[in-house]
């Protein structure tokens, strides 16, 4: 439940430069802006939301805010790992159509904050139409791992959107003549 000390050192020193947190899925590494990382907090479980798409885990009680939960293995297409000691939920801050609202990510566990020289990020390559990789903000080296830098509002903002629509109220069943 303890928030990570790194969310809350979110100052650049550069303007060309951005502060990325850095966190693992499988063997990969993956990052976000950090100035959109409101807490990091251990695995808990969530509450269930009948019908709710299946990278969608349900809902957190934080301090009184109800929070979404997304597996982002299940949200990136990843082979489905355990929740552990070390699984951790990163709360975001997410656009989303509705405007801004807090979304939780499950991921294998987080590793650093970096400094990212906007200079150094590379494009994700061309994959051919059947890849998405609209969520993708770029490539960077990062010691001797390459990090995929996620575009965290396409990849959830705009899911969201679609799971928090009203949806219409279900017609009563026609009674039998």
């Amino acid at each position: 439940m303890a928030t990570h000390p790194a969310a809350a050192a979110a100052g650049h020193k550069d303007p060309e430069n951005k502060q990325v947190l850095t966190f693992e899925l499988g063997n990969e590494t993956y990052g976000v802006d950090i100035l959109r990382v409101r807490e990091i907090r251990g695995w808990t479980s969530v509450t269930r939301i009948p019908q709710a798409p299946p990278h969608i885990l349900g809902v957190l009680n934080l301090r009184g805010s109800i929070v979404p939960v997304v597996d982002l293995r299940m949200r990136l297409a990843l082979e489905r790992a355990e929740y552990t000691k070390v699984t951790v939920i990163i709360v975001l801050s997410v656009n989303a159509a509705a405007g801004r609202r807090e979304i939780g990510v499950v991921v294998d566990g987080v590793s650093d904050v970096v400094d990212v020289d906007a200079a150094n990020v590379r494009q994700a390559p061309d994959l051919g139409s059947s890849f998405a990789t609209e969520y993708i903000r770029g490539l960077v080296p990062v010691a001797n791992r390459m990090v995929v830098l996620l575009d965290i509002d396409r990849l959830i903002g705009i899911q969201l959107s679609s799971v928090s629509a009203p949806q219409p109220a279900l017609e009563p069943a026609a009674e039998a003549a």
